[in-house]
């Protein structure tokens, strides 16, 4: 029996729950982990073998950042329900490195490396904009993630983007399965089985994938059981000035998101999050983008997915992140048991998707819930206005194709353009007030939402 004298963020569930509940968090935010060596990879020409160790050692630092993220250590981690991951922020900056000959492979992971140690200082700074973030500016930028996140859902259910049977019947009927085995499970099954209704109907789809000849193991036979992941297994990196500052641009827009994905973790888990614990999360996303670097791998982020898992089961409980992030380095270092992981079809993943990521749309929709739109009609115009923006990139690609390429990294991020937006449309309507007022009233509005349930 869970001890109600514990905050349910630090409880500590038996081992025979925690792999399990951990295992989820890990499908769930697998294919993304594993996204963006696989394009550095294909952009740099690389063999096989090579590409097989930008994933391993992806899945090794995934693992160390995860557990960092987690269960904090000092003055690093938010100690919340956390899965860190390589950010696509960062993927159209480092194809821009990999097609300098003057950069390459070594040259990213200079400027990765020059990117992390500038997010550890700045950690504080960008925690400082805390008091910036109101209700109406909360929820309008957690609605923006799960909507820009939705898009990654519907892709996955119909195939995945650039599947040449992209939108089969069997490949919609099979994440149909999923959602309902979910929405299912959540519905009849009681304690563990309502926690893992995620996992549940992964299987399910994973096994009538199999059945059906979906199921793709290529490779399996060709993996090493045990692979060690080095520093520096790729030669010593070299640092380009000019790299360094692009690479701490785009630090900078994750540091923005990752704020927005906390203070979404901070509505499911009903835990307010202050500025030190927003300080010591974004400095561990700075540290987690240094080791990435060390260990030949990519910046790293605060995965927005897993707040959607979260939301679903109702398991908050960091330890059972820490639990995925330890699956994760494990995977890292036992690459056969990663690439029969990998063999899970996206079509599978998309009807989970498409529930989690929808969960993050309805926290946001919660959050606006309690502000003042009729006697402030200003508001609406934030969230509209706001909103509105953060699409922009989600349905044109092309529509900021004129512009600078240095400005690439705000212009295709719709979660950054939606929070700036949503914090300058905010300061017009309503005045910049004390930090303090802004996050007080923040709070008193959390605990009039709990009263009211």
């Amino acid at each position: 029996m869970p001890d109600h004298t514990v905050d349910p963020v630090d409880e500590k569930p038996p081992l025979a729950r925690l792999l399990p509940l951990g295992l989820q968090h890990v499908l769930v935010m697998y294919a993304g982990a594993l996204a963006v060596p696989l394009i550095l990879g294909s952009a740099l020409k690389l063999p096989k073998e090579q590409v097989a160790i930008l994933i391993n050692a992806d899945l090794f630092a995934c693992g160390i950042a995860t557990l960092i993220q987690s269960i904090g250590f000092r003055g690093f981690g938010i100690r919340m329900p956390v899965m860190m991951g390589v950010t696509f922020a960062a993927v159209s900056p480092m194809l821009a490195m990999a097609a300098d000959p003057s950069l390459g492979l070594l040259g990213i992971y200079g400027a990765v490396i020059g990117a992390g140690l500038f997010g550890i200082l700045v950690a504080p700074f960008i925690s400082r904009l805390l008091p910036l973030f109101p209700p109406v500016v909360t929820g309008t930028i957690i609605t923006v993630v799960g909507i820009s996140l939705l898009g990654v859902g519907i892709n996955w259910a119909a195939g995945g983007a650039g599947n040449p049977r992209f939108g089969d019947p069997l490949y919609l009927a099979v994440s149909l399965l999923v959602l309902l085995v979910i929405l299912g499970a959540t519905k009849y099954c009681r304690g563990f089985f309502a926690n893992i209704a995620v996992l549940l109907g992964l299987i399910a789809g994973f096994g009538v994938a199999f059945a059906l000849g979906e199921v793709n193991f290529a490779g399996v036979a060709q993996a090493r059981w045990v692979e060690l992941v080095h520093p520096f297994q790729f030669g010593w990196p070299t640092f380009d000035l000019l790299a360094i500052l692009t690479m701490s641009l785009v630090l900078i827009v994750v540091m923005i998101e990752s704020t927005g994905v906390f203070l979404a973790l901070g509505e499911v888990t009903d835990r307010t999050i202050g500025q030190e614990d927003m300080t010591r999360g974004l400095r561990a996303d700075g540290l987690g983008t240094l080791i990435g670097g060390v260990f030949n791998t990519f910046p790293y982020t605060s995965f927005s997915q897993n707040v959607g898992l979260v939301g679903i089961t109702g398991v908050r409980s960091r330890w059972v992140t820490a639990t995925g992030g330890v699956i994760m380095l494990i995977l890292g270092l036992v690459p056969k048991i990663a690439t029969i992981v990998a063999s899970i079809p996206q079509f599978v993943l998309g009807g989970a998707g498409i529930v989690m990521f929808g969960m993050i749309c309805a926290t946001g929709i919660r959050v606006l819930s309690r502000v003042d739109f009729r006697g402030n009609p200003g508001n609406t115009y934030v969230v509209a206005v706001s909103i509105g923006l953060g699409m922009i990139p989600q349905v044109s690609e092309r529509f900021f194709g004129h512009m600078p390429k240095a400005l690439s990294p705000l212009l295709h991020s719709g979660i950054l353009l939606a929070s700036i937006a949503a914090i300058a449309l905010n300061a017009y309507f309503n005045g910049m007030r004390s930090g303090a007022a802004a996050v007080a009233d923040a709070t008193a509005a959390g605990r009039e939402a709990e009263t009211a349930h």
